[in-house]
């Protein structure tokens, strides 16, 4: 008893205030928010040789892994995915006979899923600043990674991090910027940008990410309302053109090393059906505008990887790229 009231007395004593007190705080701020750890204007990522100008990386304002990726996917089937709508945006994966759709209304809120389509790692990446959806092969300097948000942007567009070198991987560069694995690609797979409805009529038997995802969040009320039919950037991009819309959605297509854009509005003045080539290489360009869709294939009828995004995101990363006029 008398060693309690004197560990109470120490504790009451003024200087306690300045030492003890101080020590308590530091000590539940360290166990219950450790993403504080890494605060500062580079979330704790080493920047040194970055392939682009440092002072363009940007801090989005939540810390590194503040906005969680979805380590541990779950499904439903499109019969029990009451949560949607016909009109929902997706991102759908065919691949290795499993097929899969991520409702944008959840990618919002998380931005990337590790996921596997049979014994094959692939990460689905989505950015609502640049409306790109993005998947890739989850395979880097020969070995499988898990991707995470680093809170940083280059461009406006979300950089992702290897959990295992911590190397900055800008999405729509396709490519590591910062860390270990600086230079290294990675491989973009056909990924579709729809509607839920135009999906499930093509894929009756999909799966879909669950809005069980372990986090509370109401994936019914969008953090980014109004933001796609604003011309504000909610960050500066490196260079801008005026000939659409900032948000003016196009098809962005990449043949041996030249960029092609198919803006939508271009697109809408067809029947379609396109016909077309990029860096020689004949392309067949199909355009549903009743999904807000469109799909790029080659010339023996199989799907090429492509990306639909605003295009200012397109135009900073390819300010060189050929854009399609109709006549």
């Amino acid at each position: 008893m008398v060693r309690v009231i004197r560990n109470i007395q120490l504790i009451r004593a003024p200087w306690a205030r300045w030492v003890i007190y101080p020590l308590l705080v530091a000590g539940v701020v360290y166990y219950f928010a450790p993403s504080y750890l890494y605060a500062g204007p580079t979330n704790g990522f080493d920047l040194s040789g970055a392939l682009v100008p440092v002072e363009e990386i940007r801090h989005g304002g939540p810390p590194r892994d503040g906005i969680p990726a979805l380590d541990h996917p779950r499904f439903v089937s499109a019969g029990k995915a009451n949560f949607l709508s016909d009109s929902d945006r997706v991102l759908g994966i065919d691949r290795n006979g499993i097929r899969k759709a991520y409702a944008v209304k959840i990618l919002n809120y998380h931005e990337i899923v590790n996921d596997r389509f049979d014994r094959q790692a692939v990460v689905v990446s989505y950015c609502p600043l640049c409306g790109t959806g993005m998947a890739f092969l989850a395979t880097a300097d020969g070995s499988a990674r898990s991707f995470g948000v680093s809170g940083l942007l280059y461009n406006s567009d979300v950089l992702l991090y290897d959990r295992e070198t911590d190397s900055l991987w800008s999405q729509l560069m396709k490519q590591a910027i910062a860390g270990p694995l600086r230079g290294q690609h990675l491989q973009q797979i056909v990924m579709s940008h729809t509607s839920w409805g135009d999906w499930r009529n093509r894929h009756p038997d999909t799966v879909v990410l669950s809005t069980d995802t372990g986090s509370r969040r109401n994936y019914e009320r969008s953090p980014y309302a109004g933001y796609e039919n604003s011309k504000d950037l909610y960050f500066p991009v490196s260079k801008t053109d005026s000939r659409y819309h900032p948000k003016e959605l196009v098809i962005g297509v990449s043949v041996a090393g030249m960029h092609k854009a198919y803006p939508f509005t271009e697109l809408s003045r067809t029947d379609g059906d396109l016909k077309d080539s990029v860096a020689g290489r004949e392309l067949r360009v199909r355009y549903d505008s009743h999904n807000r869709t469109g799909r790029v294939f080659a010339a023996d009828g199989s799907e090429l990887p492509s990306t639909i995004s605003y295009w200012f995101a397109w135009h900073a990363f390819h300010p060189d790229s050929e854009v399609y006029t109709a006549p």
